[in-house]
Formats: structure tokens, sequence, C-alpha cells
């Protein structure tokens, strides 16, 4: 890596249709798997999003970072995923509610698709297959024709049921958009992670968690395509790192301790002055018992 050529950093962003498609399951599928075949993977959130990472803290072993494309500004974006990837082989980004979703009905602004635009990474998209089969097709061909800047570059299909049905759904979404089908988890109740009204409970409150993420990076390495996905992060160009002086400060990049040590909800230190960010609303965070409250 040359300041000339800027830093490779292998990356790629897990995105769903809709919250509750299984983004999680997938990201921490592929952290366990990589991780079998002797990688580092460096684990990210878009958004504040504080339960997540900690999950994802668990499957990596290493602390996790937010990147949220509402309170940071793409040269913040960049230079944390540059920190918290530094040391590791490829950076797993899991996405927030869908792709798109963000701040506005007609606006990226926040959400996934724009985090992914501004890192210049190739984004998994995960669709729920499980009582599709060509109408799959329709589902990520809209995704991919919404915004043809986002470079979808390969799909996985939740809650398949057969080999037949898996085939149904990979010949359909490749004949319609030449997006191939990369992964597929199966329908099995004991993947789920429990939840309550404000997502996911935390990894403390999780009975059998170790056993639950080997069973996702056995079914991640028996019917994921590892070397593509593996390729698709490593063709990604490098990154430049920002200059020195930007809106927010560096240390922004620094991981913040949560639950039974792991990071906290946005990756970000403890109390600061409130401010206005490219001019959005005051924004202020209050810290109780390792938790981020916007207020």
């Amino acid at each position: 890596m040359t300041a000339l050529l800027g830093y490779a950093v292998p990356r790629l962003v897990v995105a769903g249709t809709h919250s509750g498609v299984g983004k999680t399951s997938v990201a921490l599928g592929l952290t366990v798997a990589l991780r079998r075949l002797g990688l580092a993977v460096a684990p990210f959130k878009v958004g504040p999003d504080f339960v997540d990472p900690a999950f994802h803290a668990r499957a990596a072993g290493r602390p996790a970072r937010n990147l949220d494309g509402w309170l940071l500004p793409p040269a913040e974006l960049t230079r944390t995923l540059l920190r918290g990837a530094a040391d590791a082989d490829l950076a797993l980004i899991e996405g927030m509610m869908g792709l798109y979703d963000g701040r506005s009905a007609t606006s990226e602004e926040g959400s996934t698709a724009a985090v992914a635009k501004a890192l210049d990474a190739p984004v998994l998209l995960v669709i729920d297959a499980s009582a599709v089969a060509r109408s799959a097709a329709a589902t990520v061909l809209g995704f991919k024709h919404l915004d043809p800047r986002v470079r979808l570059a390969g799909v996985v299909a939740n809650g398949v049921g057969s080999v037949g049905h898996r085939a149904l759904v990979r010949d359909a979404v490749a004949e319609a958009t030449g997006i191939p089908l990369l992964g597929t988890l199966p329908r099995e109740a004991a993947l789920a992670l429990p939840e309550r009204h404000l997502g996911l409970v935390l990894p403390g409150e999780v009975a059998g968690l170790a056993e639950v993420l080997d069973r996702l990076g056995d079914l991640v390495a028996e019917r994921f395509d590892l070397g593509a996905l593996r390729a698709l992060a490593a063709l990604t160009p490098p990154l430049e790192e920002p200059a020195r002086g930007s809106p927010v400060g560096p240390e922004l990049g620094a991981p913040a301790t949560g639950e039974a040590g792991l990071p906290g909800p946005t990756g970000g230190p403890p109390p600061r002055t409130p401010r206005t960010l490219r001019g959005h609303s005051t924004i202020t965070w209050r810290w109780a018992v390792g938790l981020g409250a916007r207020v």
C-alpha cells in the first residue's frame, strides 16, 4: 500500500430487502466461515445500532465498528473503515433495514446504499425466498435498477426449501438480472436469533449462541461460494485516506466498550457537545450504562 495507490481494503456489504430478512445471520455465518479459513474479518454495521455489532464481535473475535452515513460525512466513513480493517484480511459490513432505507422515502441519505457507494463496496443482497421462485428475480431486478450506481454483485436466498427450489431461484435471478446466486440458507428454526420490539436481544441473553454461530458457519461453508465472495471483496479499488481536519474528529473511529467488553453503540467517545452535521438538525448523545440514546 502506498500514498499514490491508496489502501487496498477487501470489503463487502451484506444488505437486505428489508429488516428481518436474515442479514445478521448471513454476516455472522460468513464471519465464522472465513475465520475458519484463517482470515481476519473486521466487522462493521451501518447505522448507530449497538446490538448487531455485539454479535459481530462474538463471531469475529474483535471489536465491531459503526459506519453511520447520517452522522458521519464520507471522509469519516472512510477513515473509520481504514482504521478498523487495518490489520484484517476483509472488511464485512452489515447493512441496516432494507438496502435503500434511510432518511426519507425519496432520499438514500443515511442508507446502506449510500454507505456502499461512499466506500465503493460491492453489495451482497439477502432476499426472502421462502415462498417464491421466479418472483425472486423481480425483487432483485427492482433493487438493481432503483440506483444503478449501487454495485449489486451477488444474491443470497434465505429460506430455501430444497435443492430444486435453489435452482429455480438461481436460474430466475441470473436470467433476469445477470447477478449470481452466491449462497443460500435453509428454513431452519434453530437459526433464528431471538428478538424483541427494538431488534435482537443482547448476545449474553442468547442461550446456546456458540452453537448457533457454529451452525451458521457450517451452512455458509457448505452452501456459499466463498471463493467468489472473496474475489468480489478483493476486486474493490484502493481507498485514499482522507486529509486530516475533517468536520468530525478521527477519534470517532475508536471502538467504545459495551456489554461484556464488546463494542458500544457508535464506536465513539463519551459525551460530546451538540453539533450540526452537513446542515442536519443538532444532535446530542446521552450515554447511560454503556448505551447511547439519540435525543
